[in-house]
């Protein structure tokens, strides 16, 4: 093979290395994004434009604003508990929440 064929080839390979993460982290933020869907969306704007169903509800993409996103683990693992009565309790697997806190990130407003 010649040195020209090996530098493509090994190109190639280093560029799809280097793009996997970036597509993983897309993967699961596209899940964490049909997740608080079906979960939050009929009280809680999930998308990054948008009022939210319900006035008192936060916009997700401002919960940054309010608590470091990596901090909401826990809480989503163990079943967030609001004050009020109309939230029911959510509680997620340990690969949703991975998924739910990529979403949480890729919509984070400063």
């Amino acid at each position: 093979m010649s040195l020209f064929v090996r530098i493509a080839v090994t190109g190639v390979l280093l560029q799809s290395v280097a793009t996997q993460p970036i597509y993983a982290q897309d993967q699961g933020a596209a899940a964490g994004l049909a997740l608080v869907e079906k979960n939050c969306a009929r009280c809680h704007a999930v998308g990054r434009t948008g009022a939210s169903p319900r006035a008192e509800a936060p916009p997700f993409r401002n919960l940054s604003r309010r608590y470091p996103i990596d901090s909401l683990a826990e809480a989503l693992a163990e079943g967030i508990i609001t004050g009020h009565n109309d939230m029911p309790e959510f509680s997620f697997a340990p690969h949703q929440i991975t998924a739910i806190l990529a979403y949480l990130k890729s919509i984070a407003s400063p």
